[in-house]
């Protein structure tokens, strides 16, 4: 029975992930579609693992039988992901400790860390109480307007703690490679993340500020990427580089209601398998 739930999990997976995501030009919609989408499958996939395992491999279920075969199965899949939970947290605590060996310095009454290379480059590095990281570089060729508008889009990484909630994220993405779509989603909520900022920042920056910014910047930009980085000039593809200055030049819509009480309903549907235990005996 274990493995008949195991397979529903996988299927239901599968077809979360086959449905097309793309359906409406609101850039918060996309978000909590796309970002749906993303941590469901996971997520549920998680959880029927964690019933199982507590299930264990003696019983019966709805009058069938269990076995060890399901059993060794979650197993090995919660291991897949505590795996891959350690190499990210230590590649990330790395990164952080490397940020703290920079020197400080102290642009508009904030305190950053400075990198010394020539490149345009900025950055959120860390967990939930990120490091703002900007290079010589940038320091050096952006005028004072350009260089506000790029910590004003790095505050907005920090307001939302971007780099602790991708650090999740791309643990989610990392455990279950084998789902389709893993990658365009993936790529889909990077860009709508910068999209966020973009309009956190729009609030004390003008838009087209921030564009030509952005274009400046975009030809210089670092090439190192990782989950726990929020960077101005986050590698962007043209046609996404596109639709980031398209969204800093229109006008802002304000009719989506940003709490959005069904997403998060869905989101706890995926601990269901979960209630299975109580069928076992």
């Amino acid at each position: 029975m274990h493995l008949i739930i195991i397979f529903l999990a996988l299927g239901l997976a599968y077809g979360l992930r086959c449905v097309d995501f793309f359906i409406s030009p609101h850039w918060l919609v996309r978000w909590q579609r796309s970002l749906l989408l993303f941590i469901s499958p996971p997520l549920l996939l998680i959880a029927t693992a964690i019933a199982v395992i507590c299930m264990g491999p003696q019983g019966e279920m709805l009058g069938f039988s269990t076995g060890w075969v399901s059993y060794v199965l979650a197993w090995g899949f919660c291991g897949w992901t505590v795996i891959w939970g350690l190499i990210l947290g230590y590649q990330g605590w790395r990164s952080v400790q490397k940020v703290d060996d920079y020197p400080q310095i102290n642009i508009k009454g904030k305190s950053v860390f400075l990198l010394d290379n020539p490149i345009l480059f900025s950055a959120q590095i860390g967990f939930w109480n990120s490091k703002l990281v900007v290079s010589k570089g940038l320091v050096e060729r952006l005028n004072s307007e350009q260089l506000y508008a790029v910590l004003n889009h790095e505050q907005a990484h920090y307001y939302y703690r971007d780099t602790f909630w991708f650090f999740w994220l791309g643990w989610l993405g990392k455990i279950v490679p084998f789902l389709p779509n893993t990658e365009v989603l993936w790529q889909e909520l990077l860009t709508l993340r910068e999209i966020r900022a973009d309009q956190w920042a729009k609030k004390q920056v003008d838009g087209l500020l921030l564009a030509e910014t952005l274009l400046l910047m975009v030809s210089d930009r670092f090439t190192e990427t990782n989950n726990f980085y929020a960077a101005f000039s986050c590698t962007t593809p043209p046609n996404r580089l596109t639709e980031r200055i398209d969204y800093l030049l229109a006008e802002p819509d304000f009719s989506i209601q940003r709490n959005n009480y069904w997403f998060w309903s869905w989101i706890l549907l995926n601990f269901l398998p979960l209630i299975s235990m109580f069928f076992h005996h």
